[in-house]
C-alpha cells in the first residue's frame, strides 16, 4: 500500500498557474479568441468553432475548414515586496512561449458536421530565484496538450447540438530547494506526466439570422501525474532519496453561457464562464516508498487549497470593415479562485483586466491571415497568511497571435 503524503514545499505542485486567466486556465487558443479577450463562442465563425462551440459548426461554411495559429505568450516579472525584512523580497523570472493550435471543420454531411482542434487548454510556469521565494517555488512548470474530436448535428434551421471526446496528455517538472536558518537544507525535485480522457457538449440557437445563443460544457478531468521524485538534506549527513511517486490534479470543469448579435457590419458576443476550481481542495502526494528521515518528513503533511468556482465576464467584437478585413477588439474582467489564505510564491494569483485587439484580412476566396494582441493585467494583491506578509505587483501577460485559414 502506498503512503498518502502531501508534500509541503510541493504546496501547489504541478499547478503554480499562469498569469493570463484564473489559476492555470489558458481560454485564448485561436486568433479570435485572442483578439476578443475568450468571448468567442456564440458569435465563432470559423475552423475554431470546433473547440470553442462545436454546436454551430452546422452554420459555417459548406466547405473543409482549416486553421491553424501560433501564439508567443510573454509573463512580466512579478515583484515581492515583504512587510517583516527586504531579506524575503523578490522577483519571479520573466518567462517566454510558444503555443501551436489547429482546428478543421468538416462540409455538412445530413446535418452532421465533424470537427477536430489540437490546443493547450492548461499551462504553467514560475520560476524565483531569491532564497524565501525559492524555497517553495524555484520552478513550476506543466503543460497540457488536448485532441478533442467533435460531432455536431442540427436538428433545424434554429437548433443544433453537438459533442465530443477530449484526450489529453499532461507532463510537468517541479523543483525547490530551502535552506533553514541553521544551516539546513532541504530539496526537491520532480517530473511526472499522464493520459486521461474527458469529454465536451454544446448547444447553439438561432432565433434569427442575427443572433446566436450558445451553452458549452467541458468536463472536469483528474490529470492522475506519475513520475520520478528525488528528496535531498544535508542534515544529519548528506541524504538524498530517489522514488516512484504520483499525485491527481483537477483541470476543472468549465461552463459557458454566451450570447452574440449582428448590428450591421458589427456582431457584439456577451460571454459568461464559470471555471469549477472549487474542485481543487488539497494537494494529496504519493511515495511508493515511506519517507522516514526526520527532515524529510517535513513533506508529509496534508496541504489545503480550497481554491473557490470564478468567473469570467467577456465582451467581443467583430467589425467588417469591407470584404476582405475585419477588425475586432475585446475585453474581460477575470476573477482569481485563489484566496488569500493558500496563496503562495508558486501562484501569486489576483483579479485580471484583459484587453485585446486583431485583425483578419482575406487574401483570396479560400485563404484568410489573421494576428491579434491581447494584454493582461493582474492587480496588486496585499496577503498575509501563515507563510507570507507582503505585496505582489507588476504581474501581467502580453500575447500575440498569428494565425492562417484555409477552406478546401
Amino acid at each position: 500500500m502506498k503512503k498518502k503524503i502531501s508534500v509541503l514545499a510541493l504546496s501547489s505542485i504541478l499547478i503554480a498557474g499562469s498569469a493570463w486567466a484564473s489559476g492555470f486556465r489558458i481560454p485564448e487558443q485561436s486568433v479570435d479568441s485572442v483578439a476578443k479577450a475568450g468571448a468567442n463562442i456564440a458569435s465563432a465563425t470559423h475552423a475554431d468553432t470546433s473547440y470553442y462551440n462545436p454546436a454551430k459548426m452546422a452554420w459555417t461554411k459548406d466547405a473543409w475548414q482549416f486553421e491553424g495559429a501560433l501564439t508567443y505568450i510573454n509573463l512580466t516579472s512579478i515583484t515581492y515586496e515583504d512587510n517583516r525584512s527586504p531579506l524575503y523580497n523578490g522577483d519571479s523570472k520573466t518567462e517566454n512561449f510558444l503555443l501551436p493550435t489547429f482546428f478543421l471543420v468538416s462540409p455538412d454531411m445530413n446535418n452532421f458536421r465533424f470537427g477536430l482542434s489540437a490546443t493547450v487548454p492548461y499551462g504553467l510556469s514560475k520560476r524565483w530565484e531569491q532564497p524565501f521565494p525559492r524555497s517553495t517555488a524555484e520552478e513550476y512548470s506543466l503543460n497540457v496538450y488536448e485532441l478533442n474530436p467533435t460531432v455536431s448535428y442540427q436538428t433545424c434551421d434554429m437548433f443544433s447540438i453537438a459533442g465530443g471526446v477530449r484526450m489529453i496528455y499532461s507532463s510537468a517538472e517541479v523543483a525547490s530547494y530551502a535552506v533553514m536558518s541553521d544551516g539546513v537544507m532541504a530539496s526537491r525535485k520532480m517530473d511526472g506526466d499522464a493520459y486521461e480522457w474527458g469529454w465536451n457538449l454544446a448547444a447553439n440557437v438561432r432565433p434569427t439570422e442575427d443572433m446566436n445563443i450558445a451553452v458549452t460544457y467541458r468536463s472536469k478531468v483528474d490529470l492522475d501525474l506519475e513520475g520520478d521524485v528525488d528528496l535531498g538534506t544535508n542534515t544529519p549527513a548528506p541524504y538524498v532519496m530517489g522514488t516512484d511517486g504520483d499525485v491527481s490534479i483537477p483541470a476543472p470543469a468549465v461552463l459557458s453561457i454566451s450570447l452574440a448579435y449582428t448590428f450591421g457590419p458589427a456582431t457584439v458576443d456577451l460571454t459568461w464562464d464559470r471555471t469549477f476550481w472549487s474542485e481543487y481542495e488539497s494537494i494529496d502526494f504519493y511515495y511508493d516508498d515511506p519517507i522516514t528521515h526526520p527532515v524529510l518528513q517535513a513533506f508529509t503533511a496534508p496541504v489545503m487549497k480550497n481554491w473557490d468556482d470564478s468567473s469570467a465576464y467577456r465582451i467581443g467584437l467583430d467589425y467588417v470593415l469591407n470584404d476582405d478585413v475585419i477588425l475586432m477588439a475585446g475585453f474581460a474582467y477575470d476573477e482569481t479562485p485563489v484566496p488569500e489564505d493558500t496563496l503562495g510564491f508558486e501562484l501569486p494569483d489576483s483579479d485580471a483586466y484583459l484587453y485585446s485587439l486583431g485583425v483578419r484580412y482575406r487574401v483570396n476566396e479560400q485563404m484568410e491571415v489573421g494576428m491579434a494582441y491581447l494584454y493582461d493585467y493582474k492587480e496588486s494583491r496585499s496577503v498575509t497568511n501563515d507563510m507570507i506578509n507582503g505585496k505582489f505587483t507588476d504581474s501581467s501577460a502580453h500575447l500575440l497571435s498569428v494565425g492562417l485559414s484555409y477552406d478546401f
